[in-house]
């Protein structure tokens, strides 16, 4: 084999070496913290509906969602706000338990309205106007800052099939699709062949160890699939994913990621049927099944955030979709969340009118996203400002109380 070809499968092979070792610290003993990217900016007006907005009516004549009461309406939240249809089943009994909140008018300041600029800019977390350093993405430093204090041993890992911006850096991140058929990208004798070429050096271990974490990944999703095989009950799409991600973090996974596609819904996004309400009912099942997954106790200790890069047009277009917008809406899930924030919907908000759009064509964003990340981050792993700074330079923590 070639030096090229022993280098690119180097590349392939997963490189965590400490996952699951973890030490107890105040503050931050067996928090697990799990980010759902969905690309493709998702219309997030229909999926937390302004229903006291006689503007969003008057905008939306063929993709409102009905007010709470009416045939195919929202689901009622409080008085200001209701959830779309598609998530009675899943989302809204979490939120119900106290266990799901939204930030409204979330996101970043970017103004690009670029879904690769502004992703990319998401996942790195570092300041507009500074040169990109697109080594270092934001849960990447987390995973550095925690495994230095907090959590020595901690090791990030994104559930995709390359590893993402955001869990590039300085820690240890692996990085493995759990969806499809389950099999590995190299092959036992590809494995042995990179091991060898690291055997006796100061990488050997991390090596093995990345191995043997694919190694279980493997035999955990065969199983699966094995008692599937047997009548036993299946899930689809993105549940199934979730369900897998979280047997991983339950058991020694503490940092992870997933991005989820499909949200670009600029013709026929629909309303409360349609192509973006399957998308919410899907993402709806993943989340609960996540949490059902996890067990009680683990799900105490576990916070789920869903984000988007920014958010869509108030205003529907010529082709009954939505445009590239700004403000968007954070989903934030877990079992410990705090009574100032479950069951809520949470952080700086206004009235949703024509007066207050953005540009007057989209939500303004009031609850930056470093910042929000901030203070959650300060909650659940208590970071000092010092550590924060080596997250989110320059970002003064927003506390939206979440757990």
């Amino acid at each position: 084999m070639q030096r090229r070809e022993l280098l690119k499968l180097a590349a392939a092979a997963p490189l965590t070496c400490a996952a699951g070792r973890l030490m107890a610290a105040p503050g931050a003993e067996g928090a697990k913290l799990l980010v759902v990217f969905l690309r493709g900016a998702y219309d997030c007006a229909s999926l937390l509906v302004p229903t006291a907005s006689d503007f969003y009516y008057a905008c939306r004549p063929n993709i409102a969602i009905a007010r709470p009461g009416e045939a195919n309406g929202a689901l009622p939240l409080d008085g200001q706000w209701g959830l779309h249809p598609a998530l009675a089943q899943s989302v809204l009994p979490l939120y119900q338990q106290k266990q799901a909140a939204f930030i409204a008018f979330a996101g970043t300041d970017d103004l690009t309205r670029s879904h690769f600029e502004t992703q990319d800019s998401i996942e790195l977390g570092q300041a507009l106007g500074k040169r990109r350093d697109y080594g270092s993405g934001f849960l990447n430093r987390l995973a550095a800052v925690l495994g230095a204090g907090p959590l020595a041993g901690v090791s990030p890992m994104a559930f995709t099939n390359q590893l993402p911006i955001v869990m590039r850096g300085q820690a240890k991140a692996a990085n493995m699709a759990l969806s499809g058929n389950a099999r590995p990208s190299i092959d036992a004798r590809q494995s042995e062949v990179i091991a060898a070429m690291y055997r006796n050096t100061a990488l050997a271990q991390p090596v093995a160890e990345g191995f043997q974490v694919q190694g279980e990944v493997m035999r955990a999703m065969q199983a699966e699939m094995d008692a599937a095989s047997r009548s036993a009950m299946t899930a689809k799409g993105f549940e199934l994913v979730a369900r897998r991600m979280a047997r991983l973090m339950r058991e020694r996974l503490d940092v992870g990621f997933v991005d989820v596609g499909g949200w670009d819904t600029h013709v026929g996004q629909g309303a409360a049927a349609g192509y973006l309400s399957n998308r919410f009912e899907e993402l709806g099942r993943g989340v609960a099944g996540f949490a059902e997954e996890m067990g009680e106790a683990a799900w105490r200790n576990a916070v789920v955030v869903v984000i988007s890069e920014f958010g869509r047009t108030f205003r529907e277009n010529g082709n009954r979709g939505t445009d590239h917008g700004h403000g968007t809406v954070y989903w934030v899930l877990g079992g410990g969340l705090s009574a100032q924030a479950g069951g809520r919907v949470v952080g700086e908000q206004q009235e949703v009118a024509q007066a207050t759009l953005f540009q007057n064509r989209d939500y303004p964003v009031l609850n930056e996203y470093r910042a929000v990340f901030g203070g959650l981050f300060r909650r659940m792993y208590g970071l000092s400002p010092a550590q924060l700074a080596q997250v989110f330079d320059g970002v003064a923590p927003k506390d939206l109380q979440l757990v």
